[in-house]
């Protein structure tokens, strides 16, 4: 039956899948390509639930053979919950939306009270977003996504790193900016948060943030080299910049996050186009795949019968 393979399907995308490809080593080396296989991972999950919702009651008053008005009653309420998941998808979604944009205006008013930046002016990019400098202790940059971005830097890491290292920290920060991995870290936050609360797992949530700084880390390998980067990388502060602004907080492990990081930029750059075509191509199956074998195979037996479709 049709509903049992995407109930199946559903349960291994949401359980099994997500634990495997947290563990895979492989990931590190395609990063960007890597979150695409998630959001489809992701994806593929919640068709796969919303399929089991409409599939399920045709299937069973197909063989039950029921009268038209319990055929009727059937596809109103199947209709109803799968209307009822994707609401709650969509509330969620906005929810995280409108407090991250809340948050980080309030942070971005502090910031701009509080920056000396003009003290640093020899570090602006033209065409980046604007540094803000603020007097503190720890080491610790970060950046403020938006329609009004900013890299925030203390004085401390100024003091502590040199310069072809403060640069490669601005290049991280503006990688982040320009790719919008805060709008990433915003969707899968919000299914996690629209998963209920006994069934929830960060594994996706921390698997995605860590790839990520793992993509900007690329970036700024590229820029300013891999040297530059690991040294500052092993003497600033983390924040979890991208975390506490757009999800549940700072990843669980993100000590061993860093030494992931560290030891990724002591090897060569990545640069397997084998293996990016390779899991750019799973992504679309896992998306493509349960349709074309599942779900159409199912329509067209649905539309041939009639029971809820075809009349």
């Amino acid at each position: 039956m049709t509903s049992i393979a995407l109930g199946a399907l559903g349960l291994a995308l949401s359980l099994l899948v997500p634990e495997a490809l947290a563990r895979a080593r492989w990931t590190a080396r395609v990063p960007r390509a890597s979150v695409l296989l998630w959001q489809a991972v992701t994806l593929a999950s919640v068709l796969s639930a919303v399929g089991v919702v409409l599939v399920g009651p045709e299937e069973l008053v197909r063989a039950l053979d029921t009268g038209p008005d319990v055929e009727a009653w059937a596809l109103v309420g199947a209709l109803l919950v799968a209307a009822l998941i994707t609401a709650r998808l969509l509330v969620s979604l906005a929810g995280v939306m409108v407090r991250s944009r809340r948050r980080r205006a309030r942070h971005a008013q502090l910031v701009d009270l509080l920056d000396r930046a003009e003290q640093h002016a020899d570090l602006e990019t033209p065409g980046a977003a604007p540094l803000r400098v603020l007097d503190g202790p720890l080491p610790l940059a970060y950046c403020l996504p938006g329609r009004s971005p900013r890299v925030v830097v203390s004085g401390a890491a100024l003091d502590a790193l040199s310069r072809d290292q403060v640069r490669a920290v601005l290049a991280h920060e503006q990688a982040h900016l320009r790719a919008r991995h805060d709008l990433v870290l915003e969707s899968f936050t919000a299914v996690h948060r629209a998963v209920p609360a006994p069934l929830r797992s960060r594994t996706a949530l921390d698997a995605v943030h860590l790839l990520l700084e793992m993509a900007a880390d690329d970036v700024a390998r590229a820029r300013c080299g891999a040297e530059p980067l690991r040294g500052a990388l092993a003497t600033m502060t983390s924040t979890g910049d991208l975390a506490t602004t757009a999800s549940d907080g700072p990843p669980a492990g993100e000590a061993a996050d860093r030494e992931r990081r560290l030891e990724r930029l002591r090897g060569a750059a990545p640069t397997s186009s084998r293996l990016r075509a390779g899991v750019l191509s799973l992504a679309v199956a896992v998306l493509v795949l349960p349709t074309v074998f599942l779900v159409w195979p199912w329509l067209v037996d649905a539309l041939a019968a009639g029971p809820l479709l075809g009349r």
